[in-house]
């Protein structure tokens, strides 16, 4: 081979592998499209966007990814089926925006979301609509907000969610339902809200002393109103403060019995499991644990004391009555026992004498008679 002939061919040679790595660069690009404001990681499937002033979400994603990060940029709304380029995302974290508008349908197609952050936005409602297809969320942070209540959905929907942060924002109260709909929640975030703890937040203090038992971890319920509970925590307000809603308000009774209702179902689901329910351990998963009983309040001995001493001077005074009824009627019935008598002896005094008058009166018309005649 001559010299020509060699150099000629290794510069073919390379000209090939330069050709080959374009095309191998090219390849790639199409098939791991990256937006251009973003930086993308194919290997893990992340797509970093944050602090890019983006004012939408951005377009030509790879259907892969499954981790978005949008945070500390522009974005005002969420529009209908937002992230339909990205089905297989698990974590999408849009805080630190300006959010004021999410469609309903946004998150529709997101099946596989686990993570979701809304935090630091200016959300004021959140459809149930807008949570009902992300059914497997694990995480949920809507704090910072202006959300000033909870949507239905969150009772349907998150039976898998874990961690739910809904501190600083506009809420006065909570319905007791849709967190007892949250069978696997660990960790609740409730601090910084307008709390109005009146008669109707005595459901949610049984619930979060039981969900503490339990050992879930929460902050403070910290109180707003009224003036006399202010700046105290829901979890520390003894129930005697709430003795006025006992007594004359149907809250505490109803929240009590649906308690204890749930919690006998509860221990009656496990000491006589249905038929039709699967045996405990193997493939079937461990058999669920056996929840403590809750520990018996103390009775308070004054009151009981008080209880009985009222019972029984009502008791005397009940007999009392019945006594003196008894005597009145007894008095009566003799008193007009003995005027009867002493009625019918007059009359018979008075029938015989009207009898011995008219005998005299007729002798007295026979001797004129007997004269006349002599």
């Amino acid at each position: 081979m001559t010299p020509g002939h060699a150099e000629r061919s290794g510069l073919g040679a390379m000209t090939g592998g330069v050709v080959f790595a374009l095309s191998t660069l090219l390849l790639v690009q199409a098939v791991s499209p990256c937006p251009k404001e973003c930086s993308c990681d194919s290997y893990a499937k992340v797509v970093d966007c944050r602090g890019r002033g983006l004012y939408d979400i951005p377009h030509k994603l790879h259907p892969e990814t499954q981790e978005l990060y949008l945070q500390d940029n522009r974005i005002r709304g969420l529009g209908s089926m937002a992230f339909r380029e990205t089905p297989q995302l698990r974590v999408l974290d849009l805080a630190n925006n300006t959010i004021t508008m999410l469609s309903p349908s946004a998150l529709l197609g997101l099946r596989g979301l686990r993570s979701l952050s809304l935090a630091n936005n200016s959300i004021r409602e959140v459809d149930r609509r807008f949570l009902g297809s992300i059914r497997n969320l694990t995480q949920l942070d809507l704090s910072y907000n202006n959300i000033g209540g909870l949507p239905g959905a969150l009772a349907d929907s998150f039976h898998h969610l874990t961690h739910l942060s809904l501190h600083y924002n506009r809420l006065t109260k909570v319905d007791r339902t849709h967190l007892e709909a949250l069978g696997s929640l660990e960790v609740l975030n409730l601090r910084g809200n307008p709390w109005k703890c009146d008669c109707q937040m005595i459901g949610l203090k049984l619930w979060l002393e039981t969900f503490t038992f339990k050992g879930g971890v929460m902050d403070e319920v910290v109180c707003a109103q009224p003036h006399a509970m202010r700046e105290r925590d829901l979890q520390q307000v003894p129930y005697e403060l709430f003795h006025t809603c006992m007594t004359t308000s149907y809250s505490y009774l109803f929240a009590n019995i649906h308690h204890l209702d749930n919690q006998h179902r509860l221990l009656r689901g496990h000491l006589h499991p249905s038929p039709e329910a699967p045996p405990y351990g193997g493939e079937f998963g461990p058999p669920p644990e056996c929840e403590a009983k809750q520990k018996p309040r103390p009775v308070n001995l004054r009151h009981a004391i008080a209880t009985v001493v009222i019972t029984g001077v009502v008791c005397g005074i009940v007999c009392l009555m019945m006594l003196a009824a008894a005597v009145y009627g007894c008095a009566y019935a003799a008193i007009m026992a003995k005027y009867q008598r002493e009625l019918k002896k007059r009359e018979k005094e008075a029938g015989g004498g009207g009898t011995q008058r008219e005998n005299t009166d007729r002798e007295g018309e026979k001797e004129p008679l007997e004269n006349a005649i002599a």
